[in-house]
C-alpha cells in the first residue's frame, strides 16, 4: 500500500493539475469505487459536479480534494493499487478505470481514477467543524504525520513509552504517527539500529528521537525521487514510478548483504507481513526474565 512519500507525490500532482477547477462531469463506471459514499454512485456524481475543488491536502496515507465550499471534501484512499491519473480527454481508457471527473475548462485533461484491485475508493465527507484544510471527519482520529511542522515530538515520546507494545507495531499505529507503513518502518528501523520487535518502553527520549529522525529521513529520501514503486501499480498522476526502490537499505533485501557490516540480511513473518532486518545490527530483544515459581512445603 502506498506510504505517506508516495500519496505525497499524488497530491502535489492533484494541486498542480487539479486544485481550482470546476467540476463538469462525474462517471462512475464501477460502484465498488464510491462504495464508502453512503449516498452510492448516482449521489456522489451529482454533489460533486459544478463544484470548485481548492488546494489538495494530506494526512498521512491519506488524501483529499476539498471544495471551495469549505462545507465538504473529496476523500481518496488509494488502497493496494489505486491510481489517480490526469489524462487527456482523447487518451484511450485504462483497463481499471473506476471514475472519471471531467472540468468546466478548455485544458482539455481530466481526473480519473483506476483500480485494479479495487480496495480503494473514491467518498464525499463532511469537513470537520473549523478545520481550514478542509479535513473530512472519516479521518479525524488519523494523527499527524512526521514531517508535518504541527507534529508533537515529546507527545510521541510520551505515548511510545506508555504503550504495552513493540516499536514496529507503534510506528505503523496510525492514531500515533501516520504515514509510515511496512517499508519505511523497516528503513527506519535499520537506520537506527533497533530491532522490530523492541518494546517501546524500552526507548529513551534520545533514542525515540534518533528514530524519528530516521524516519522523516528516509521519507523526505523518497520523496526526493518519486517514492517507492515495485511494480506499476502505484505511479503518479502523470503514470511516472518512483526510484527508491533502488536506495533501500532493508525493505526485500533478504540474503543481502548489510550495508553496514556485511550480514547477511532477514526476513521473518510479521502480522501478514514481513520484517526484514540485520542480525547483526538490529539484535533482537532478550526476553523478558521469568521469575522461578515458589512451592509451598507442607510443613
Amino acid at each position: 500500500m502506498p506510504e505517506l512519500p508516495e500519496v505525497e507525490v499524488v497530491r502535489r500532482g492533484l494541486e498542480r493539475w487539479v486544485s481550482g477547477r470546476t467540476v463538469a462531469e462525474v462517471q462512475v463506471l464501477h460502484p465498488r469505487a464510491v462504495r464508502r459514499h453512503l449516498g452510492g454512485a448516482e449521489d456522489f456524481a451529482a454533489r460533486l459536479t459544478g463544484r470548485t475543488t481548492s488546494v489538495a491536502r494530506r494526512r498521512g496515507k491519506y488524501l483529499w480534494l476539498p471544495f471551495e465550499d469549505g462545507a465538504e471534501s473529496v476523500l481518496a484512499h488509494l488502497g493496494m493499487s489505486g491510481q489517480l491519473l490526469v489524462q487527456p480527454h482523447s487518451a484511450p481508457d485504462e483497463r481499471h478505470l473506476r471514475v472519471r471527473m471531467r472540468f468546466a475548462d478548455d485544458t482539455g485533461t481530466e481526473l480519473r481514477f483506476v483500480d485494479q484491485r479495487t480496495f480503494g475508493g473514491l467518498s464525499l465527507h463532511d469537513t470537520v467543524p473549523g478545520a481550514a484544510d478542509g479535513l473530512p471527519d472519516a479521518i479525524a482520529h488519523i494523527a499527524l504525520d512526521p514531517l508535518d511542522p504541527a507534529f508533537d515530538e515529546a507527545a510521541f515520546h510520551t505515548a511510545l513509552r506508555r504503550r504495552r507494545t513493540t516499536v514496529k507495531r507503534a510506528l505503523l499505529d496510525q492514531s500515533l504517527i501516520s504515514g509510515v507503513g511496512n517499508i519505511y518502518a523497516d528503513e527506519a528501523l535499520w537506520r537506527s539500529r533497533l530491532h522490530y520487535d523492541r518494546p517501546t518502553a524500552t526507548l529513551t527520549r534520545p533514542r525515540s528521537a534518533e528514530l524519528l529522525g530516521h524516519v522523516r529521513e528516509v521519507m523526505t529520501a523518497a520523496l526526493a525521487v518519486g517514492g517507492t514503486s515495485f511494480d506499476s501499480l502505484y505511479v503518479n498522476v502523470n503514470g511516472e514510478s518512483g526510484y527508491f526502490e533502488r536506495s533501500l537499505d532493508a525493505y526485500g533485501r533478504e540474503n543481502e548483504p548489510c550495508r553496514r557490516c556485511g550480514t547477511p540480511m532477514r526476513r521473518r513473518p510479521w502480522m501478514n507481513r514481513s520484517s526484514y532486518f540485520c542480525p547483526r545490527c538490529q539484535r533482537p530483544p532478550r526476553p523478558a526474565a521469568v521469575p522461578p515459581l515458589s512451592v509451598r512445603v507442607p510443613s
